[in-house]
């Protein structure tokens, strides 16, 4: 709940205006409720990150072929310019900017884990002989993932066209 409350928070005031006691205030608890579970509000907007896009945007797990990676990108661009936790995300990358600590715990706890498992989804259709990606996995993910978060940082909309563009030209689909 406290997370949920921490995003719509963060979408109505911007993370500047976000404060603990506002959060608390709002959920409806003591804002030493809150600090027993979250030392700042940087951790309960990754809880909430973590949380809410293992839910709403996982990434595949099953045989990776070109259409479900093109799914799961749709997804993200959704993700990130519609949903609360999208906008979570996109504001802990631009406070990683100005905050090495903010950094430091968005890479430890969602960047790497995530990017990880977006590897292992590119790996997968490598393996499956789905894909044949003119990069290697990591640098794949890197030029597939890198301008839909630009895109969504800076306004602008994400036509599926670009997503299935980067698709198309980056992993070279397996002819059907």
């Amino acid at each position: 709940m406290t997370g949920g409350v921490a995003a719509h928070q963060l979408v109505e005031h911007g993370f500047g205006a976000l404060t603990v006691e506002a959060i608390a205030r709002r959920a409806g608890v003591a804002k030493q409720t809150i600090y027993r579970w979250w030392p700042s509000k940087v951790e309960i907007l990754l809880d909430t990150l973590i949380e809410d896009s293992g839910k709403r945007l996982p990434v595949p797990t099953e045989s990776s072929t070109a259409e479900s990676i093109r799914g799961y990108l749709r997804g993200f661009a959704r993700f990130l310019t519609r949903d609360p936790a999208g906008k979570v995300l996109l504001t802990l990358i631009a406070e990683a900017q100005h905050d090495p600590g903010t950094a430091g715990r968005l890479h430890q706890r969602y960047l790497g884990p995530r990017r990880d498992q977006e590897r292992d989804m590119i790996v997968r259709g490598i393996d499956a002989g789905e894909i044949s990606p003119r990069l290697g996995p990591d640098a794949a993910v890197d030029a597939l993932v890198g301008p839909i978060v630009y895109r969504a940082l800076t306004g602008a909309s994400i036509p599926r066209t670009l997503v299935d563009a980067l698709v198309e030209d980056l992993l070279r689909p397996r002819a059907k």
